[in-house]
């Protein structure tokens, strides 16, 4: 089933640290909230999960990234 979003607000967060390298950034969370007609929370959340998962630019950074999608 495929839903079209009436809007998405995503916020990152991210944690900066000073390593033997120089900074990294270690981890990324996204509070995601979003207004898609017809979906379940649980229908939302999983396909938040999945396009972080399969995201190429996360792939690309290396680090942990953490997401609370919630609807709104």
């Amino acid at each position: 089933m495929c839903f079209k979003p009436e809007s998405v607000e995503t916020k990152a967060s991210l944690t900066l640290e000073k390593l033997d390298v120089g900074f990294t950034v270690s981890r990324i969370h996204l509070d995601v909230v979003a207004k898609v007609p017809g979906a379940t929370p649980e229908q939302f959340l999983a396909a938040a999960e999945q396009a972080k998962r399969t995201c190429p630019i996360s792939r690309l950074l290396n680090t942990t990234i953490t997401l609370e999608a919630k609807l709104g």
